[in-house]
């Protein structure tokens, strides 16, 4: 049976999805830092360099960067390689808009140092369901 914790967060975007977590420790800045063709984080020296965001519940503490970071938001959703949810520490005006006008739910004030990277995660609203393995 899994760990389930649940924690209440502020939504930025309603909406439900689920998926396995990418956690950053660091702000992710999406224009330049993310490919919008791919989803791979690309900004150097960046902890979550290389990896996809694509379908991924990505959480960091906070966005970072270029007000056209938000439309990168959306190219990645239109691209289909958005994350599919994503949860900050502390959201800031970029990624709100991004998560906003891609319609990716969005969760914001969550203590995020509770969530692992792998870990399975629900957002629901303003809940956030974490799960050490898949729901059945």
């Amino acid at each position: 049976m899994a760990d389930l914790t649940r924690i209440q967060g502020r939504v930025i975007r309603a909406g439900r999805a689920e998926g396995r977590a990418l956690v950053s420790p660091a702000p992710i800045g999406f224009l330049g830092g993310v490919d919008p063709d791919n989803g791979v984080v690309v900004e150097p020296n960046h902890p979550l360099h290389g990896q996809s965001v694509a379908g991924r519940v990505l959480v960091f503490p906070t966005g970072k960067g270029s007000t056209v970071g938000s439309y990168t938001i959306l190219r990645l959703a239109r691209n289909r390689v958005a994350p599919a949810a994503m949860i900050n520490a502390e959201s800031e005006a970029i990624v709100a808009v991004g998560a906003i006008i891609a319609d990716i739910p969005m969760v914001d004030q969550v203590a995020i140092g509770l969530i692992r990277d792998g870990d399975w995660v629900v957002v629901d609203g303003a809940t956030v369901e974490i799960r050490q393995e898949p729901a059945p």
